[in-house]
């Protein structure tokens, strides 16, 4: 409250010097006026006509000083005021009524020039802490008339020439004391008068009989001076201090001497100059100092709130009645396709039935018939049908009836079949086009009908020739390879030579002397016990192994070339189920088609290749479920499980690797996934995939095995119909009844010992494996004391050698080791990210603005379906503006300060938390598609472009409440913009926290950073913490806030406004810098966060 005082004192010293500074810098006036105004108006008193004159003559001499504003007005109150003439104008226009200016007694310069030194405490400078006046020429220890009180002026003698415009001598005012005119004050030890700014009033004071004040000022009469009587006002200040200055709300002041009360159906503030109107429905009364317009406020929380309920209650009816209209669509291609297939099948059994009644009616009459050579007689030409033929079936019904009939549409269509069973001609009636064929290949089909048909029709004659045979192997695959048209993909043929993978700063293997190959159109089968390296096998693959160091060599097609150059035709299922939940089973697969496969490819062969998939992984009847999350209950594991392998199968990869895709599937599961990955086989997919345990059936659909023992030693790499007798020949041989892959995983684990027959031990087999191969073997295996060191029971990754072993450390180099491993391991990921290699797979996928189109419907319907969380975001943003609107009443003295302040801290948390669900749930799947090739950019564009929908609408939803509920000054065009830049701001900043920590400590920094950057952000100017928030989000959102409704507060309200301003180190023309900087940093931390994104990635 101090502080406030001198700051609002050094404002009122700065506005008089202001003010003389015009007086002393005006042109002369061309009308004549007396050098002493009182005894002016005095002489003119009578005369009404000369005193309109001289108060416009005063009037001009006052009013008319703007156009000399000197060069310290910007200097000194440039910080609050922003147009010096248009606040002049607020502040002291009194056009309306210039009567009272001809009876004041102003001030000249040298009297204002010394009160505002006294006010600074003289030539130290410093602010004193009171308004009392130093001792002068006119009021001191010797002399103090009556016009030294408070609210009382003198006049100068007759004789003397007073100078307005004169700062150098103070006049000698010391005769005709009387109270101070209406419209000015005195101040206490000043004998002159200054004129109240608008929105004051100043009439003459009453002595209050019971206190013994001047009301409504709060001097008191001089003790022992009984003629001496309440004066004027002494002092404008802030509101703290001289709010009986200031117009009484529910009053307004149309001049400094006329105060009336607000009529009904209007408002009016305090130190209003007019009434304002009330909104139709604010009702406001008599004497209301401000409208209640919260009824406002609960219409548009009911209609917010029904629109909320609508959205919470039919959100997932827009995608519902699209996913319907497609399924019926997609349902009748199918019944079509069915229906063509089936009548294909009837016309063959009918086909050969009828041949097979001829042939048997023909043997029949040739037995039994005496006119046998009558009966053969036809068949004898070289020109007559043969028994059984459509013709001769034709030629018999035509004789029996003896009647000769034009060949009908079905015989013809049984010709046909008969002379080219794969013609779909005449069959594809049902279908809709009888042109299909001759399109070929899904060309110029443009309605969805046309594509499914063409889809479905394609996939139905590939089931029917796969029911032909008996299995997809052996003689079966040759079949069905021979019958069926599969395009033709890029080979990738992997050649691995003494791979070997070692931890960096601890020596230890996790993969050692690995060598073999992974052959295109071969599923091969990686197995082991827990430990043995699989997935690090195919991670080394990949080259993703970070914090390993790699030695060997790894070929693709017999090239020494990165693996990351062929990613786009590279599949990888991980073992984790990474599926987005919020998506039904065909958005999934669809989404993961449009990205990846070729840009040219046409739509009709996308969903022809979207659709195989989907009916040869079994997903036909839970196509349109949700795959669910774990709050949220959707499709089994299993089927969980074989989209996740649909993903990379719908891209049409040339090398397929899967980790583990059958655990957690049935036996019938596990078959009809094989199946459909021996399909894939069959166009040259190379296949390798790590399994656990699997059944016999499905043993022998491998066509390579991988087994490998713990430390990543490899015991076996070859055919699978040639382990058996690999092993027989070491003496292992797999009992009856025993499937051989558990029987061999149990004897590398130590669980079963091998037969007595057999010449080696399970710690042997590697060894054995690599001599048997003439592969070189390291010095440490050849050593037969050694052979126990190549791995250990109690190691999960295999064991460490004897050469790799390190001494025992101290603990400081055993951490120092761990720091080195863990600062390498981050390296090598961020190499990783960054690593670009040039792209060999001759595969152009669709372009980054494709891509963002692709990835903006996948949000997009995404948000949909998360519409009820969005609502209740809305829901929690209306409450809060309506606790913070009704609880924060906007306060004059602070311009509102506190309801802004909670403001800021409110939808700064509650917009971070919300922005946190955008990135946080969707890492693993973004490190998925990242890895798959899929554009990061495209990705985090689209993700912020649907959040600026919550950008746009949450400050709206939350004005309205608060705003109506608090009802500023500031406009609310005005607060909207500041929240909007506000919320723009706090989302990017939610994205860092959401990419670069886990969930839990993201949650924490959203609510730390808003409440304690806000709290620093509200100190004073002058204080440490202060300089500290001059960088914070928070300091820039308040303070544009408090410029915004500070400057609506003008006229009498001027010091409180500069006092407030000052205090706290703000400027007016810092607002849109402030917005800017809001608007600059929400940029620069999206930046940051996509660069977090693109880089700390966890593998």
């Amino acid at each position: 409250m101090l502080e406030m005082r001198i700051l609002s004192s050094a404002i009122t010293l700065t506005l008089i010097l202001q003010t003389i500074w015009r007086v002393s810098h005006a042109q002369p006036q061309p009308q004549p006026t007396p050098q002493d105004p009182a005894a002016a108006a005095a002489a003119a008193a009578d005369n009404p006509a000369a005193m309109q004159l001289l108060s416009k003559t005063m009037f001009n001499r006052f009013n008319n000083f703007s156009a000399f504003l000197g060069p310290d007005a910007k200097k000194h109150l440039g910080f609050c005021i922003r147009d010096m003439d248009a606040e002049w104008d607020k502040a002291f226009n009194f056009s309306k009524n210039t009567q009272f200016l001809a009876e004041c007694r102003l001030c000249t310069a040298a009297e204002v020039k010394f009160y505002g030194q006294s006010l600074l405490g003289g030539g130290g400078g410093g602010l004193r802490s009171s308004y009392y006046l130093r001792p002068n020429k006119n009021c001191n220890l010797t002399a103090w008339p009556a016009g030294c009180e408070p609210g009382w002026a003198c006049n100068v003698k007759k004789e003397d020439n007073v100078d307005i415009k004169n700062d150098k001598e103070i006049p000698e005012r010391v005769l005709d004391c009387q109270p101070c005119c209406p419209g000015f004050f005195c101040p206490h030890g000043l004998t002159c008068m200054i004129p109240c700014p608008l929105g004051a009033y100043c009439p003459r004071a009453q002595l209050n009989q019971a206190t013994g004040v001047c009301d409504p000022y709060r001097y008191q009469l001089p003790p022992g001076q009984a003629n001496h009587s309440c004066g004027g006002a002494d002092i404008w200040s802030d509101f703290n201090t001289g709010y009986e200055l200031f117009c009484s709300g529910g009053f307004y002041c149309p001049t400094t001497t006329q105060r009336l009360p607000c009529t009904e159906g209007h408002f009016c503030r305090s130190g209003s100059t007019a009434q304002m109107r009330c909104f139709q429905l604010a009702g406001c009364d008599q004497q209301t100092e401000n409208q209640n317009i919260t009824a406002y406020g609960i219409i548009f929380f009911g209609g917010i709130t029904m629109i909320l309920l609508i959205i919470y209650n039919c959100s997932g009816q827009v995608l519902s009645d699209r996913e319907k209209r497609q399924a019926k669509s997609r349902e009748a291609a199918a019944r079509s396709a069915r229906e063509t297939v089936q009548a294909r099948e009837r016309w063959k059994s009918a086909k050969d039935v009828a041949r097979k009644g001829a042939e048997l009616t023909a043997q029949l009459s040739r037995t039994f018939s005496r006119k046998k050579s009558v009966l053969n007689e036809p068949h004898k030409g070289s020109g007559q049908p043969k028994p059984g033929s459509d013709a001769a079936l034709a030629s018999m019904s035509g004789e029996l009836k003896g009647k000769k009939k034009k060949e009908s549409n079905l015989t013809k269509m049984l010709r046909d079949l008969e002379e080219n069973p794969d013609n779909d001609e005449g069959f594809n009636v049902e279908i809709g086009d009888k042109n299909l064929k001759k399109q070929g290949k899904g060309k110029q089909l443009h309605t969805r009908s046309q594509i499914f048909k063409y889809a479905y029709g394609q996939i139905e004659k590939e089931k029917a020739l796969q029911e032909q045979t008996k299995n997809l192997t052996f003689s079966g695959v040759i079949s069905v390879a021979s019958d069926l048209e599969f395009s033709s993909r890029p080979p990738i043929e992997v050649f691995f030579q003494d791979l070997t993978l070692t931890l960096k700063g601890k020596n230890k293997h996790l993969l050692r002397c690995v060598t073999g190959k992974l052959v295109p159109g071969h599923v091969s089968a990686v197995m082991g016990p827990s430990g043995a390296g699989k997935t690090t096998f195919l991670s080394a693959l990949l080259g993703k192994a970070a914090g390993c160091t790699i030695t060997g060599s790894i070929l693709i097609n017999g090239k020494n070339e990165p693996m990351q150059s062929y990613k786009r035709i590279i599949g990888y299922v991980p073992q984790d189920d990474i599926v987005h939940g919020n998506l039904t089973v065909e958005e999934n697969l669809w989404f993961s088609a449009r990205c990846r496969l070729a840009a040219d490819l046409e739509k009709a062969e996308k969903v022809l290749v979207v659709e195989r998939v989907i009916e040869s992984l079994g997903l036909q009847h839970i196509r349109d479920s949700l795959v669910g999350t774990v709050e949220k209950r959707g499709i089994s594991g299993g089927q969980r499980k074989r989209v996740n392998v649909g993903l990379e199968m719908v891209m049409e990869p040339s090398l397929l690797i899967l980790d583990e895709p059958t655990s957690g599937l049935d036996s019938s599961s596990s078959l009809l996934l094989l199946r459909a990955l021996r399909r894939e086989a069959l166009e040259g997919v190379n296949i390798c995939m790590v399994v656990h345990q699997p059944s016999y059936t499905l043993y022998k659909m491998f066509d390579d095995l991988i087994l490998l023992a713990k430390g990543g030693l490899t015991v076996y790499h070859g055919p699978v119909k040639k382990v058996e007798e690999y092993f027989s020949g070491l003496g292992i041989v797999v009992p009856e009844r025993v499937n051989p892959p558990d029987y061999y995983i149990d004897i590398l684990e130590g669980i079963v010992k091998p037969n007595a027959n057999a010449t080696v031990k399970f710690k042997e087999l590697p060894l054995r494996w690599m001599l048997h191969n003439g592969y070189p073997v390291p010095p440490d295996m050849l050593d037969s004391a050694g052979v126990s060191s190549i791995a250990t029971d109690d190691s999960s990754h295999g064991g460490m050698t004897p050469a790799s072993a390190t001494p025992d450390q101290s603990f400081a180099g055993d951490l120092w080791q761990d720091v080195k491993f863990t600062v390498g391991q981050k390296k090598d990921h961020i190499w990783l990210n960054f690593n670009r290699s040039q792209d060999l797979s001759n595969r152009n996928t669709p372009n980054v603005v494709m891509q963002y189109k692709f990835f903006l419907g996948r949000v997009g319907k995404q948000r949909l379906r998360e519409a009820r969380t969005q609502a209740v975001d809305y829901l929690i943003l209306l409450l809060a503006g309506i606790c913070l609107g009704t609880l924060a009443k906007v306060s004059d003295e602070t311009f509102g300060s506190t309801g802004y302040l909670y403001t800021v801290i409110g939808v700064s948390l509650l917009t971070k938390i919300a922005a946190l669900r955008s990135f946080s749930l969707d890492k693993l799947h973004y490190w998925r598609e990242s890895a798959a090739g899929m554009s990061s950019l495209a990705y985090f564009l689209a993700k912020d472009s649907v959040d600026h929908f919550n950008t746009i609408i949450k400050p709206a939803v939350y004005l309205s409440m608060f705003y109506f509920f608090n009802n500023p000054r500031s406009t609310i065009f005005d607060n909207y913009m500041v929240l909007l830049c506000l919320v723009y701001c706090v989302t990017g900043i939610a994205y860092v926290l959401a990419i670069y920590y886990e969930p839990a400590p993201a949650q924490l920094w959203s609510v730390l950073l808003p409440v304690v950057l806000t709290l620093i952000a509200n100190q004073d100017a002058d204080s440490f913490a202060s300089k500290i928030g001059n960088y914070c989000y928070t300091k820039w959102a308040l303070e544009a806030f408090l410029l915004a409704n500070a400057e609506r507060y003008s006229g009498v309200w001027l010091i409180q406004r500069c006092g407030a301003i000052r205090q706290r180190g703000y400027d007016l023309d810092d607002y849109y810098p402030c917005l800017a900087y809001l608007i600059a940093t929400g940029i620069f931390s999206r930046g940051v966060a996509f660069f977090c994104l693109v880089t700390f990635q966890k593998k």
